[in-house]
């Protein structure tokens, strides 16, 4: 029997064997700075073709931890880790930890099989866009904002000036229409498992315990036990890491001695603001 197991490719045993593991933690969005961690295709894609490139590996299994963040990149991983699993013929297992909530949760509809901690969160099925205004502060500092336009809404949702409330209501418009592409994604991925309740597409969000009730995963556990349970005791978990610098990859085009006062001054805010922002992302699930 031992020597029928041997003669098998790797991928089909049952027991044995590595599988890679990515780890994708942060808030979903485009750019990033050596000093904050954030996701995006960018920085995922290296990671995830390294991770189905291993041939002999069974399964590919994502952690996720993210509150959310960008639609565009967070469907972005998406499609990469099904593009992936579908032409290296990869089954794709997550496991959530803290959370996957909105963006988060979008890129965990990429696995075959969700796999949640009962105090995990899960869900936040909607779309929501915040900011901060600050159409006074530039004057109290002895700034003064020129802004020159061709076309009449060019300018619109501008935080230094005051909210119009037809920049709220275009606004909406296109929170609806990228809300529909999120169901439609649900639908699509967890099809019958999805429990007949009217708040999953709400932008609630729920426990591990509550999301399998939902049909918004499929199980609960730790990612070590599952993999082990399910493809044997000897199974090892290797970790895949992305390309890294000791300082990280500097921001193209930006250069502080190309900035006047005005501007640092804006760009200062408009950092402080974007870093109080992925803030309130995290502490919106009491992270």
């Amino acid at each position: 029997m031992s020597f029928l197991k041997r003669l098998l490719p790797k991928r089909f045993r049952k027991k044995g064997g590595t599988i890679p593991v990515v780890r994708l933690h942060g808030t979903i969005m485009a750019g990033g700075s050596q000093f904050k961690q954030t996701l995006n295709i960018a920085s995922v894609a290296p990671m995830l073709d390294k991770a189905f490139s291993k041939k002999d590996a069974p399964v590919v299994a994502i952690s996720i931890n993210s509150p959310g963040g960008s639609p565009v990149q967070s469907r972005l991983i998406f499609q990469r880790i099904r593009a992936l699993a579908e032409e290296k013929d990869k089954k794709v297992l997550i496991f959530v930890e803290d959370v996957a909530a909105s963006g988060g949760y979008m890129i965990a509809l990429a696995g075959d099989e969700i796999f949640a901690d009962p105090t995990s969160i899960v869900g936040s099925i909607g779309v929501v866009s915040g900011g901060f205004g600050f159409p006074e502060l530039l004057r109290k500092i002895g700034v003064e904002r020129r802004v020159y336009t061709a076309g009449e809404n060019k300018a619109i949702l501008d935080p230094f000036q005051p909210e119009k409330e037809g920049d709220i209501e275009y606004l909406k418009t296109l929170q609806l229409d990228i809300h529909k592409v999120f169901i439609d994604m649900v639908k699509l991925r967890r099809g019958s498992r999805l429990a007949e309740d009217a708040t999953i597409f709400s932008g609630l969000f729920w426990t591990g315990t509550r999301g399998l009730d939902l049909g918004l995963i499929d199980g609960l556990g730790d990612m070590r036990d599952v993999l082990k349970r399910r493809y044997g005791k000897e199974t090892k978990l290797e970790l895949i890491g992305g390309a890294r610098t000791l300082f990280g990859k500097r921001v193209p085009g930006v250069s502080l001695g190309s900035f006047n006062g005005g501007e640092i001054a804006a760009a200062a805010t408009a950092g402080l603001a974007e870093g109080l922002e992925e803030r309130a992302l995290w502490s919106r699930y009491g992270l």
